[in-house]
């Protein structure tokens, strides 16, 4: 240990004998508890080692059982470590992951004991043939994201006594080999995100004790095989496949966590795959699934996502109420029919609802103020009417409201500006009529204002100075000049006053907002000369026939009948835009 600590020279483990002569004293190293002598663990993980030298020292301590030197700046593994420590038959545990380790995979000769292998997050290439064939006892192997080719190896242990075995994020590629069967402890594998292609072999129903199955991102093809209904999965991933046919009933037997989305499997859901006591999240979205959601529903169910197939029929409402743990529930863009119950209130735990993109019809339940968890609220593009109910204030954590493109009429309630939260509201596309509530100022949190292709008048007042990804209010009723208020929004990016009855001239305050990339102003009553605008903005002033002395680049004259393809223009703009300024919402959702 002493020559070790020479060779190290690193003062951020302060391994000084001088100050410290008993070894097992020093930081990140654990000795033998009866007599307290024996040094058995290593670990020098994150103290930005980028020299491999010492690493054959290590090997002189013979009763070493874990080495972990992960999160360095390690480059490559010495020969004269492999040969030398490959006789301790003791150590049981090599951790080299998140370092910088280049070139093929190491020859392992010896290392009898050794249970634990961690290469990943490095920059290793090459196929793996033998290289790991003669680890008697390897348990757990981890070669995760690296630059691995070839095909997935299989001589991985000649005893087969391998219970994990994680492969994924390299660049293997062919067919799943049925050779992975052979290792009958097996109760990981993970091999998403690679090129593996073709089917799953059915004999993988043999492996008893499988737990997690995770083969994600990959181009596997075919049908889902029946026989892992025989298995103990407790996870099982496959989404963003090529997988076709039905779900095979049985699988979810002892899940408690289902991916198969983006797929291209079809017929209906299995009557009982929801209902499994122990599932808690179920992804089937992006398949071509259709007739109606089951009724028989796990209790454990935290996340259930449906949507983009062409489920039918209504909402097990009276279902799903039952669901008191029920965080995201996404059924969006099928063709569900019928109301949105009040019963669906009844979901406490709801974070995400998401109903978009289906045929559901009548008012907004009032009810919807009871769900105060919740943080995303999408039912755009349905046809609900009736008006806003005054209740949705009450949802004090709502940071994205989208009930666009449906035919929701009356006024916006003044108590929409009382959700602090709100991100982004999207009320474009329905039949509203009023002025904008003059406390909408209030809204401290808001980026983004679809208020577009309404029937809205009267006077626009002091919009929050947050606005910055969209202010949309085109193709209303708003006339009378430009209001002043709108210099506040120093930060906006897209302005669209377009399809409305604006007089005056084009205020000079607008070539001052700095953050703006798009003006729409075409089809109003503007007149004047056009002010001069950065060339960086995209400014659109067709269809006003009293601007004169244009300055900035504008449409063809046929402006009229562009005048809706500019709103939808739009649209598609400030969505990208709110994607990516809410992504860090998104994730939170995702990873609770």
């Amino acid at each position: 240990m002493i020559n070790l600590s020479k060779s190290l020279n690193v003062t951020s483990i302060s391994w000084d004998v001088n100050e410290e002569p008993n070894p097992c004293l020093w930081r990140g190293v654990s000795c033998n508890p009866p007599s307290n002598s024996s040094v058995i663990k290593i670990s020098l993980s994150g103290v930005f080692l980028s020299s491999s030298d010492f690493l054959p020292l290590v090997c002189q301590i013979e009763s070493l059982q874990s080495l972990d030197v992960s999160d360095n700046r390690l480059s490559k593994i010495p020969s004269g470590f492999l040969s030398d420590c490959g006789e301790l038959d003791g150590l049981k545990l090599l951790n080299f992951s998140y370092n910088n380790l280049e070139g093929s995979l190491p020859v392992f000769v010896g290392f009898a004991g050794l249970e634990f292998l961690d290469l990943s997050h490095n920059r290793l290439s090459g196929a793996i043939d033998l290289e790991l064939d003669g680890l008697v006892g390897l348990k757990s192997l981890n070669l995760s994201v690296n630059h691995f080719t070839g095909s997935v190896p299989t001589r991985l242990g000649k005893s087969k006594v391998l219970k994990e075995l994680q492969l994924s994020m390299n660049k293997f590629h062919g067919i799943i080999p049925v050779d992975i069967v052979g290792y009958r402890n097996l109760t990981l594998i993970d091999f998403s995100a690679n090129n593996i292609s073709g089917p799953v072999p059915s004999a993988i129903g043999e492996l008893s004790k499988l737990e997690v199955l995770i083969l994600s991102s990959n181009a596997l093809s075919g049908e889902i095989p029946q026989s892992l209904s025989n298995t103990s999965l407790t996870r099982f991933a496959a989404d963003s496949n090529k997988f076709n046919g039905s779900i095979p009933a049985g699988i979810t037997k002892h899940l408690r966590n289902l991916d198969l989305s983006y797929n291209t499997l079809s017929g209906s859901i299995p009557s009982e795959l929801l209902s499994p006591l122990n599932l808690q999240t179920l992804d089937l979205s992006n398949n071509r699934l259709n007739g109606s959601i089951p009724t028989a529903l796990s209790p454990s169910l935290v996340r259930l996502r449906l949507g983009s197939n062409s489920l039918d029929h209504a909402i097990p409402t009276a279902a799903i109420a039952t669901l008191q743990h029920l965080a995201f529930l996404e059924l969006e863009n099928n063709t569900l029919t019928g109301l949105i119950s009040p019963e669906l209130c009844s979901c406490q735990s709801l974070a995400l609802l998401n109903l978009a993109q289906n045929q559901l019809s009548g008012a907004l339940p009032v009810e919807l103020g009871i769900l105060s968890q919740l943080q995303v609220l999408k039912l755009q593009f349905n046809n609900l009417s009736g008006e806003i109910p005054i209740q949705i204030a009450q949802m004090s954590k709502l940071s994205i409201l989208n009930i666009s493109w449906n035919s929701l009429n009356g006024s916006i309630p003044p108590s929409v500006a009382s959700l602090k939260n709100l991100i982004n509201m999207n009320l474009q596309g329905n039949n509203l009529s009023g002025s904008i509530p003059e406390n909408i100022g209030s809204m401290t949190s808001l980026m983004e204002l679809q208020l577009g292709e309404n029937h809205l008048s009267g006077d626009i007042p002091s919009m929050p100075t947050t606005l910055q990804i969209a202010l949309n209010l085109s193709s209303n009723l708003f006339k009378g000049p430009i209001p002043i208020t709108l210099s506040r929004l120093t930060g906006l990016e897209i302005l669209d006053l377009s399809n409305n009855k604006f007089s005056g001239g084009i205020p000079a305050f607008l070539t001052q907002l700095e953050a703006l990339t798009q003006l729409l102003l075409s089809n109003n009553q503007l007149s004047g000369d056009i002010p001069k605008f950065n060339s960086l903005v995209l400014v659109n002033t067709s269809g006003n026939e009293g601007l004169t002395n244009s300055t900035t680049p504008s449409t063809s004259p046929e402006s009229k009948k562009k005048g809706k393809l500019n709103s939808l223009t739009i649209v598609l703009w400030a969505v990208a835009a709110a994607a990516f300024a809410v992504g860090g919402i998104a994730i939170l959702l995702y990873y609770y």
